[in-house]
């Protein structure tokens, strides 16, 4: 049992190393200076479920006292620029995968037609689709990362 837990929390540690390494490179694309502070916000929203950047200022600003609450608005509206976030989602990265909620998923297709899918139903989809394309075969899908799609025709 306690060696599930610790596999459990190693993959966690680097999944969320994976995502906050990805959104650093794209606050670096956007032009943005990794700041102290900004790397303290980022640390508070991948580890924490904040429900509102007043949470978020909270948190913070008992690691550092001389954050300002438009130091947090400025990040959080940053991140949903670059599409690490959604208000939507309450600040939250990801959630576990463990976790099966009932509308996790919406795609939008070029009719406008929405989706929605269940994590379960996601990721049957997703893993069926891996595996009709030959990219896997017998290995199980255990965390999906998603960056934003784009409308741009390719």
């Amino acid at each position: 049992m306690q060696k599930d837990t610790k596999k459990k929390d190693m993959d966690n540690y680097e999944r969320t190393k994976m995502q906050k390494e990805m959104i650093l490179q794209k606050l670096k694309d956007k032009g943005c200076r990794i700041t102290k502070q900004r790397l303290m916000l980022l640390d508070i929203i991948l580890e924490e479920d904040c429900s509102c950047c007043k949470e978020i200022y909270y948190k913070a600003s008992k690691l550092d006292k001389k954050i300002g609450t438009a130091t947090v608005y400025r990040m959080v509206n940053t991140l949903e620029e670059i599409g690490a976030i959604s208000r939507k989602n309450m600040y939250k990265i990801s959630y576990g995968a463990g976790e099966d909620m009932e509308n996790a998923c919406s795609v939008e297709l070029s009719d406008h037609t929405v989706c929605r899918l269940s994590t379960k139903s996601w990721k049957k989809v997703v893993l069926e689709g891996m595996r009709a394309c030959g990219y896997i075969e017998n290995q199980e899908i255990t965390n999906m990362i998603f960056l934003p799609c784009t409308n741009e025709n390719r």
